[in-house]
């Protein structure tokens, strides 16, 4: 493995450019190679950008404590369907006649859709007594494709509208099933951070809370729509949004929105995502972690 302290910033930096469609892939490999020193080659530092999602996988798909299924959910006003990833823990299911009642969470991925990785957090959440539903942005492309750069390539194509409905419907058919306990809370990375804000304003008071972490804020003008409680999770490294999140603090207190708010230090963009070793702050993920269970248990859990 590579010594991550000789992977310079500047090359996680533009590896986060780059994953976000801000530069091409060409210009990705371009800009590393004037990092390549001796012993550190453009190759060596492109490849320890790269996602590990087998080496970072925390729960594997056939855990015996888990219960694992596929599910389509309508989603007539957003592509026609969305398709995505539920698990419940095994022993809801299993104690008693019928299925116990769980608070539900909607899982989003990034920008690059459902990847090995978002699906290993549902997992988790299952581990701490909720029902998860991840669902793939890319269903009506295919889905994911099992590579995050054509993924993220599929992912450019999508109608911005017809996406958000299609994670709204994913979110109302959790909260209607006879399995869950009608309280959802949404949590998000990136893409799927700003849309768990996103949807923090649209659902009103349908959403109990949200866990964005490192997207994007509710545009001002929406905030008073919101009722769930909201704990925001950035990096204090990731300038762009840690530059904003004093703003995003303000508008949450303005409106009486209650909320928590953690700018986690020596962390960058990406800190709680384990399947990218160089962003990854193990620290600081097993924190916001241990927040954002501590926050969906306190507003979400009947």
């Amino acid at each position: 493995m590579t010594d991550k302290s000789k992977i310079p910033a500047e090359a996680v930096e533009l590896y986060t450019r780059f994953i976000h469609g801000e530069i091409s892939r060409r210009a990705f490999v371009s800009g590393v190679k004037g990092f390549a020193v001796a012993g550190l080659t453009s190759g060596v530092i492109i490849e320890a950008l790269m996602p590990k999602y087998s080496e970072a996988q925390q729960i594997r798909d056939d855990d015996n404590r888990i219960k694992a299924t596929w599910e389509t959910v309508p989603s007539p006003d957003g592509n026609g369907t969305i398709r995505g990833y539920l698990v419940r823990p095994f022993s809801a299911d299993t104690r008693t006649a019928t299925p116990a009642k769980l608070p539900g969470v909607i899982v989003i991925h990034e920008n690059r859709g459902l990847n090995p990785h978002t699906m290993d957090v549902a997992r988790r959440f299952a581990l701490e007594n909720f029902m998860a539903f991840a669902p793939d942005a890319l269903t009506s492309v295919g889905g994911y494709p099992g590579d995050d750069f054509r993924g993220g390539q599929l992912f450019s194509q999508l109608d911005p509208a017809k996406r958000t409905r299609d994670f709204v419907n994913a979110a109302r058919w959790l909260k209607g099933r006879a399995d869950c306990s009608g309280k959802i809370a949404a949590t998000g990375f990136c893409f799927g951070g700003a849309l768990s804000n996103q949807l923090a304003a649209i659902m009103g008071e349908e959403l109990a809370a949200a866990a964005p972490f490192y997207g994007a804020q509710t545009p001002p003008a929406d905030v008073p729509k919101i009722k769930a409680a909201i704990l925001v999770n950035h990096g204090a490294l990731d300038i762009n949004l840690a530059n904003a999140y004093p703003a995003q603090i303000a508008e949450l207190q303005k409106n009486n929105i209650v909320h928590e708010g953690h700018l986690y230090p020596n962390s960058v963009h990406g800190f709680f995502n384990d399947a990218t070793p160089e962003r990854y702050n193990k620290a600081t993920a097993a924190e916001a972690w241990t927040n954002m269970i501590n926050w969906f248990n306190k507003y979400a859990r009947a």
